[in-house]
């Protein structure tokens, strides 16, 4: 299991949303390169960097930011909100972004998915943040139709090569994960599955990565100090593959 350090930008700050809640929102740190670096120093390896202006307006909305930390992380960084052109994927592609993070495009736009696979196959994975059972879009400010887990089903036949899967009931709540759904998804789908959404220790991750998902978003508890990332990654066994 990888450990993804979130940086969640808005007007070019690290920012956290409580339950995906625009207005119940904490500034963390006012530079993302600075926290970018902290997290290199401390071991890791990816980046999970979500543009919340993005997700809402469905366009980039920090560009600048994430040149930035993108220049001073050496390891991997996958990028999701706003992605709903072929154009933003390939700009952000090649602007050295590693892996996309479709959402509302990826569920709502089936030739966008059907190009986005036939194009940059491998390169994505589709983010299903989920609220009373309903997958939410446009920032989480829209719901869709059909349960979660069909519609993974689908898409994994279709070619999607992964899911990120937000609880937003425990998001930034740090109260732990769902892990009987991530043991559901985990054993039910063919393909990986990160986990994002409640972790606010070490127990909570050591449960999920029993669980069987591939990887574990950790947000608002590395900012808050619940979580020690170097303890973290010291528990998935530092300088392994994964964990």
């Amino acid at each position: 299991m990888e450990l993804y350090p979130a940086i969640d930008l808005s007007g070019g700050r690290v920012v956290r949303l409580t339950q995906g809640d625009f207005a119940r929102s904490t500034v963390y740190e006012e530079d993302p390169a600075r926290a970018a670096r902290t997290f290199a120093s401390q071991g890791a390896r990816w980046l999970h960097v979500v543009d919340l202006d993005g997700a809402k307006t469905g366009k980039p909305g920090n560009l600048q930011a994430l040149k930035s930390l993108l220049a001073v992380f050496p390891g991997k960084v996958q990028v999701g909100g706003g992605i709903r052109t072929v154009e933003t994927a390939r700009e952000y592609l090649s602007m050295g972004v590693e892996r996309l993070v479709l959402g509302t495009g990826a569920l709502t736009d089936p030739l966008f998915l059907k190009t986005m696979l036939r194009e940059i196959p491998g390169r994505f994975f589709v983010g299903v943040d989920v609220r009373d059972g309903r997958i939410a879009i446009s920032g989480w400010l829209e719901t869709t139709e059909g349960s979660p887990r069909s519609t993974m089903a689908r898409l994994a036949a279709e070619g999607v090569a992964g899911f990120i899967y937000t609880d937003i009931a425990k998001d930034g709540m740090l109260e732990g994960p769902n892990l009987p759904v991530y043991r559901e998804l985990s054993s039910a789908l063919p393909v990986p599955v990160i986990a994002s959404g409640g972790i606010g220790s070490l127990d909570d991750i050591r449960e999920l990565r029993e669980s069987g998902v591939s990887g574990a978003i950790v947000g608002r508890a590395l900012y808050t100090g619940a979580v020690d990332l170097v303890s973290a990654l010291a528990l998935c066994g530092a300088g392994s593959p994964s964990c």
